[in-house]
């Protein structure tokens, strides 16, 4: 483990928070911090300036929590390969974009043991991670044993499960599954995470167009249809009301979903919902309907939607009103050659996943500037609600007293081109926000007290994070 600062000011910032901002000085002193004290503040008795190893000057800039990734899938296993990123690229070009944790999902396949799942992925990331990361529990294989073993999870800090009802053959649940799974949730307060798509309706379209000769990206989105997200959705949902379960909702896409989270929300139920940065900037016009197979850089799953439908501009709303809670990337890169390749000919064998870590903050900044959000929100998106959804709230997500000091300086007079051979750390060969441009830059990243990114600098480390076991959601109602 590297060595840290001892103690460190960050003057003459703007300090913005979920519910508001204001100038202030902030003080670190090892990894924690110890006050945030109005500038020049004496308070303390003494000359804070003058007592600091390290004076960090903010002026002019934001000064935010770090960013927490909930979904991302280092190394994930798909679809003959896997994905390209490591613990130590992913997380490294995460710190690269201000996010200085994440939860990644441990993986437990067909036929495998749950815990030995967790294991597997508690040997990828130690010592690997350049930031703190926790862990989602995948469950591939739900019977009888995964059940039991669901009640020792959060002794092991794993307070929330993940399902799909896509992905027949390789991590499917059923119906009757998913019940189960959740009157387990409803007992231990786990928090039950749903990848909401009906997929044997879906392999069944897939056949369909591939026998048709609708081979190429775009159809990958016309047959992932919208209905069948909308209808898995409100299955989860009546799931989730039979059982008294809380039900988050990964990746939503498409505007219909919201709404029926949003629906079972205003009857006061524990459902929430995520979307991603695809699903608000990209389309399946543009994107997956790009030219020849470029499409495949944009396979993902839940898939991008129609803009001439208007969902993008629905889920920029939904996040305004809190009809969904948080932004994460569900990052899971892979490379177009020797991976993405392998779908030639046959979009429905195209590895599904973009790569987002790295630009997940200064996509949604970009919101920001352009008034789909306000600064606060921006902060509650990627950072706070992160921290009280998933149980580490108080430690991660906001800058106060007694929090580990995860701190971002962000420079809104600054800019960033994002792009391979610009902004691009991620372990892959493109880059799926290839010519996007930001108008804000993330200047200086710390995590737990110690500075990570300066400018145009690295000074982490490999093995700098350490897993963080969480308790249950802060979140619920």
């Amino acid at each position: 483990m590297s060595t840290r600062v001892g103690r460190t000011l960050i003057r003459g910032g703007t300090v913005v928070s979920s519910t508001g901002r204001s100038e202030a000085d902030v003080l670190i002193d090892g990894e924690t911090i110890v006050a945030v004290l109005a500038p020049g503040s004496t308070i303390l008795g003494f000359d804070v300036a003058a007592s600091a190893d390290r004076v960090i000057d903010a002026t002019g800039k934001y000064v935010i929590p770090g960013g927490i990734d909930a979904h991302t899938h280092m190394e994930l296993p798909f679809g003959g390969t896997a994905a390209s990123d490591t613990f130590e690229t992913g997380t490294r070009a995460a710190a690269w974009g201000g996010t200085t944790t994440i939860i990644d999902f441990a993986v437990q396949s067909y036929g495998q043991r749950v815990f030995d799942g967790l294991a597997t992925w508690h040997e990828k990331a130690a010592g690997n991670c350049a930031i703190d990361y926790g862990f989602h529990q995948i469950i591939g294989d739900l019977n009888a044993d995964s059940l039991q073993a669901m009640d020792g999870l959060l002794a092991e800090g794993v307070s929330s499960f993940k399902l799909f009802m896509a992905y027949p053959g390789v991590f499917y649940s059923d119906d009757a599954q998913i019940l189960r799974a959740m009157q387990k949730s409803a007992k231990t307060g786990l928090m039950t995470m749903m990848h909401a798509e009906n997929g044997p309706a879906i392999d069944v379209l897939v056949g369909q167009l591939l026998a048709e000769g609708k081979t190429d990206p775009y159809y990958h989105g016309i047959a992932r249809a919208w209905q069948l997200e909308e209808e898995a959705t409100h299955r989860a949902i009546m799931l989730a009301d039979l059982t008294g379960a809380p039900l988050y909702v990964v990746h939503v896409s498409a505007k219909q979903a919201v709404a029926q989270l949003a629906a079972a929300r205003s009857r006061g139920k524990n459902v929430f919902g995520e979307t991603c940065p695809q699903y608000l900037y990209l389309s399946l016009e543009e994107s997956l309907g790009a030219p020849g197979f470029e499409g495949a850089k944009w396979v993902c799953s839940t898939p991008l939607r129609s803009r001439a439908e208007g969902h993008q501009e629905e889920l920029w709303q939904s996040l305004r009103t809190n009809e969904l809670q948080l932004v994460s990337t569900d990052h899971c890169p892979f490379c177009m050659k020797g991976q993405k390749d392998l779908g030639l000919g046959d979009f429905s064998k195209i590895p599904n996943g973009i790569g987002s870590v790295e630009h997940r903050l200064d996509l949604l900044y970009q919101g920001v500037v352009e008034g789909r959000i306000t600064l606060e929100r921006w902060v509650e998106l990627t950072s706070t609600t992160p921290a009280r959804m998933f149980g580490l709230y108080g430690t991660k997500g906001v800058i106060q007293p007694g929090a580990d000091a995860d701190v971002v300086v962000y420079d809104p007079a600054g800019h960033t081109s994002i792009g391979v051979g610009k902004t691009h750390h991620m372990n892959m060969d493109h880059s799926a926000w290839e010519g996007y441009e930001i108008d804000g830059h993330v200047d200086t990243v710390l995590s737990r007290g110690k500075v990570i990114v300066d400018g145009n600098s690295y000074l982490g480390a490999k093995g700098d994070g350490r897993y963080l076991p969480r308790g249950l959601s802060q979140y619920l109602t």
